[in-house]
């Protein structure tokens, strides 16, 4: 008997994103109101972060609930129906349950069911993996359209004692739909992880040793000093690697979006790339604060809005955060 040959399908040559949606936190957070838990000051916080403010969510708005908004902003700018979406990727670390995902919940919401749905648990990095992963469903013909989204509510994650990252933490989401195109709009992905360093950031225990009742319910934490240096100085190495996979030079960039992790951080990575001055620069964190997952489709839906004459323009865009992981690609801005 002749072994049959399996059918496989193939999709379109390019993909790009089509637009983005975006929903913040309602709730207005200054370094005044945080700063005496932790013995420091708003200049100490603005000398250190660049953060003058950062947005948190109500108790009663889940991260979903800002995954929806800012979800149903992309669809609506992309012009296509729920109905298209051929997979929902959230990228989150703030699912409040271990299981089902988020993404499944969204997905209903949305109404993309029964599109496939799965959630990324690849911390600041993530949506960085989710376009990544978009780009290549679309190619492989597994979905026309994929929605990518970046949500977190790290506000219920945070103690208010711990100087090491409380003050920096916000609530949001930023969402993207990704689609064909005519031409390359989303470049090779150049994207990893280094475990050796796995508790530089990430939770100061575990829910068993909190069941366990030998730590308190787990909280975010980091080591400051390895985390920017390694932000820094490794991942300028990744952001450079990225520009050559795609075949551009800094010069030929409209905008530089990193994760917002630190002003310091997003200033750094700009010098060792020699950004010139007409490359214009995601710096969202000043009032929104590090959200993770959701920063990067937060910090360019608002260089967008502030400067709609970037559209279709060059942008680096690279994620880095717990794991470690990190993740860059050069994308055509919508």
């Amino acid at each position: 008997m002749t072994q049959p040959t399996l059918q496989q399908s193939h999709g379109p040559q390019f993909t790009r994103i089509l637009s983005l949606g975006a929903a913040r936190g309602d709730l207005i957070v200054t370094n005044d109101e945080l700063v005496g838990p932790i013995d420091s000051s708003d200049e100490w916080i603005r000398q250190r972060t660049g953060i003058i403010t950062r947005v948190r969510a109500s108790k009663e708005i889940k991260a979903v609930d800002l995954a929806e908004t800012a979800a149903r902003e992309a669809i609506e700018k992309a012009g296509i129906e729920p109905s298209q979406i051929g997979a929902v990727l959230v990228s989150t670390i703030s699912n409040v349950a271990v299981t089902p995902s988020m993404a499944t919940l969204l997905a209903d919401r949305i109404g993309a069911t029964p599109a496939p749905a799965f959630d990324i648990s690849a911390a600041c990095a993530g949506y960085t993996y989710g376009i990544a992963q978009a780009d290549a469903l679309i190619r492989a013909g597994a979905a026309e359209y994929v929605l990518v989204v970046g949500a977190e509510k790290l506000s219920q994650y945070v103690h208010p004692e711990d100087r090491s990252i409380s003050f920096l933490l916000g609530d949001g989401a930023g969402a993207a739909v990704v689609g064909p195109s005519d031409i390359p709009g989303i470049s090779k992905t150049i994207w990893g992880s280094d475990g050796s360093k796995w508790g530089a950031v990430g939770m100061n225990g575990t829910y068993e040793e909190y069941l366990d009742k030998v730590k308190p319910w787990p909280t975010m934490r980091q080591d400051g000093q390895t985390v920017f240096r390694w932000a820094v100085w490794e991942m300028a190495k990744v952001a450079k690697e990225a520009l050559e996979a795609a075949g551009v030079t800094a010069d030929q960039l409209a905008a530089f979006i990193p994760h917002q992790a630190n002003m310091r951080i997003i200033d750094e990575l700009a010098k060792q790339l020699k950004l010139p001055e007409s490359v214009l620069i995601g710096r969202d964190i000043e009032t929104t604060g590090n959200t993770s997952a959701a920063s990067i489709p937060l910090a360019t839906h608002r260089l967008l809005q502030e400067h709609p004459e970037l559209s279709g323009g060059l942008a680096l865009q690279i994620g880095f955060g717990a794991g470690l992981v990190f993740g860059a690609q050069v994308v055509v801005l919508p």
